[in-house]
């Protein structure tokens, strides 16, 4: 597996020459084996620590000063350690049985010496093994291997190294080498703890890993938040702010924080208050500056036009809550949770002030430009885009309309929008019922603009295209499963009425240019009427040439309903009574249109291209 440098760096301190002095051993308790020791073992045992220790005394000047024991010989390191847990059992024996015994003061010397010795080691192993030690390693690493390889079972080597074998046959190379890390690290501080060297260990421990996880975090785009840098941000610069921290609180919370706190339980599972010590002073401060971000973003100016950031922003956090409740679950770091959750409520707020901004944008628009044609209105387009990028958010807005419910009369309403059945459309029916009351407040507004419009049948017009670019805005995304097949057939009935009104007023002239019933005509009536219907249908023709119906299948309808009413009559007309006029001198001004040329004149509307009156049709 292929590591991430990004948290690979180190801080260059050096550890202290020589740690404090430990706790007295008289206030130890009395060692399991401390019945079985005996002063001959006590000896041996002082005797073998005295030479491995003094071989690897720091402050010698051989080559063991400059050459770290875990990685020059693993096996002598198990017995380094070995040997100084068995020097503080001889050290108890020695306390309870002579405590002015030289070989105490010996001991004790030697305890200094392996202190310090271990204390560079832990310090060399922190930072020159970032790369095994990082989040995702350490979280790799948490189920593979819970106890130390250094335990006290050191009597059958062999089964201990088979045992070890097996275990990593089934993990990468990178995480094999990371198992050896993490064990010399948890070696090294039980030891230096048990012989009460753990302020040593601590110090080092929090210092080297809260340096990874701050230069983790900045190379991830986080920094120190403060309330004055955002009032300064414009929201372009803000929005992309906002990308980068989603991305980057996920890697922080899932690898960054999570592997850490699976490092330090790992590192110091001995003791439950450490290891919670260490993730607090390590975590803490890093972790609620992180927080702190959608918090300030939410205190920015509400405007419905930023409403999907912050949803964004919103969803971020709540994917990540079980993980943060997880690892931040000490009392400690419980401001963690506290900043978390208060950027949550902040969000939720913000978010609704954003859906009663957006609905007053649509009420307080006022532009009177009108619409080319009878086109659909900007306004419709907008309003529409936005309702239905909101619809894609279902489970934010659910939640935050629960919380914070629109109060308005809405029970109209009620009858456009389904009846829930299911559980979860029971919890979507106030987001259902909140989306039917904007496209009503548009459908309202669209009605005001119409009425600017000085030929009613373009007012219909106008209407029935914008309408049917609402429901198919509708069909077309979750706004569909949230209001119901309900509305959308009574919106589209609505839709045929404007579409019907529009033909009547429109063509209504043209229809009643023919005689309703056949009848017995003379040809100076037949003429009237050709004159007439020509006439009509010439001037409709010519106005109507400039309206436009951008959606095909309703351009296509509308052609096809008002060829219906004109093309089947003034055939049957043309064949009766066009003979009757055969001797008619200039025949051609008389009857000007074929039955075939009507339809092919009316395919040609609604496109929006006028027809002068001084290239009229012929």
């Amino acid at each position: 597996m292929e590591k991430k440098s990004k948290f690979a760096f180190f801080s260059s301190s050096s550890p202290k020459s020589l740690p404090s002095s430990p706790s007295s051993f008289t206030s130890f308790p009395p060692s399991p084996l401390h019945q079985v020791f005996t002063q001959t073992t006590m000896e041996e045992a002082i005797e073998r620590a005295e030479a491995i220790i003094k071989k690897w005394d720091p402050s010698t000047p051989s080559f063991t000063k400059i050459v770290s024991l875990f990685n020059h010989s693993r096996k002598e390191a198990k017995e380094f350690i070995k040997c100084v847990r068995d020097l503080r059992k001889a050290m108890h024996f020695l306390v309870s049985q002579d405590s002015q015994s030289p070989k105490l003061a010996l001991a004790q010397t030697l305890m200094q010496i392996a202190m310090t010795r271990l204390e560079k080691e832990f310090f060399q192993i922190l930072s020159s093994n970032r790369d095994k030690l990082d989040p995702e390693s350490a979280s790799g690493q948490s189920s593979t291997s819970t106890n130390s390889e250094f335990e006290d079972d050191y009597d059958d080597d062999e089964e201990d190294d088979n045992e070890m074998k097996k275990a990593n046959e089934s993990i990468t190379k990178v995480e094999k080498a990371s198992a050896v890390v993490m064990s010399d690290l948890k070696a090294i501080a039980e030891c230096m703890t048990s012989c009460g060297y753990g302020k040593e260990c601590v110090k080092i421990y929090k210092r080297i890993r809260k340096s990874i996880v701050d230069e983790g975090l900045s190379l991830l785009g986080i920094e120190a938040y403060k309330v004055s840098r955002f009032h300064r941000t414009d929201w372009v610069t803000l929005e992309h702010m906002i990308k980068n921290w989603i991305k980057a609180a996920k890697i922080g919370v899932t690898t960054l924080f999570r592997g850490e706190k699976l490092l330090c339980d790992h590192v110091f599972s001995a003791s439950n208050s450490t290891r919670e010590s260490c993730f607090y002073e390590i975590a803490n401060e890093a972790a609620t500056n992180l927080f702190k971000f959608p918090e300030f973003v939410a205190k920015e100016k509400k405007s419905h036009e930023r409403i999907f950031s912050l949803m964004d922003l919103l969803a971020g956090i709540s994917d990540l809550w079980r993980d943060i409740e997880m690892i931040f679950h000490y009392d400690s770091v419980a401001g963690v949770k506290s900043q978390a959750l208060t950027s949550l409520q902040k969000l939720k707020v913000s978010i609704h002030s954003a859906l009663t901004d957006f609905e007053s944008t649509i009420h307080k628009d006022s532009t009177k430009a009108l619409t080319p044609g009878g086109g659909i209105h900007k306004l419709t387009r907008s309003t529409m885009s936005f309702i239905s990028s909101l619809s894609e958010h279902i489970s934010v807005l659910s939640e935050i309309l629960a919380d914070h419910p629109i109060i308005r009369n809405t029970r109209l309403l009620e009858v456009y929008v389904k009846t829930p059945v299911l559980e979860e459309e029971e919890h979507n029916h106030a987001l259902s019922v909140h989306f039917a009351w904007l496209i009503l407040v548009l459908l309202c507004k669209l009605d005001t603009k119409a009425e600017h419009y000085k030929d009613v049948s373009l007012s219909y017009l106008f209407i029935a295209n914008n309408l049917h670019f609402i429901i198919e805005t509708v069909c077309s995304s979750p706004l569909r499963d949230l209001l119901g097949e309900d509305w959308i057939t009574k919106h589209n009935d609505k839709l045929s009425a404007y579409a019907a009104n529009y033909e009547i007023s429109a063509w209504s002239y043209v229809y009643m240019s023919l005689p309703e019933e056949p009848t017995e005509l003379s040809p100076e009536e037949a003429k009237i009427y050709f004159r007439t219907f020509h006439t009509a249908f010439e001037e409709a023709y010519m106005k109507q040439s400039s309206r436009v119906v951008p959606d095909a299948k309703l351009r296509d309808e509308l052609k096809v309903s008002i060829a219906k009413k004109i093309v089947p009559q003034y055939r049957e007309f043309y064949r009766k009574y066009l003979p009757m006029l055969g001797q008619e001198r200039n025949i051609e001004m008389l009857v000007r249109f074929k039955p075939d040329n009507l339809e092919n004149y009316i395919s040609d509307l609604f496109h929006g291209t006028p027809i002068l009156a001084s290239s009229s049709v012929s």
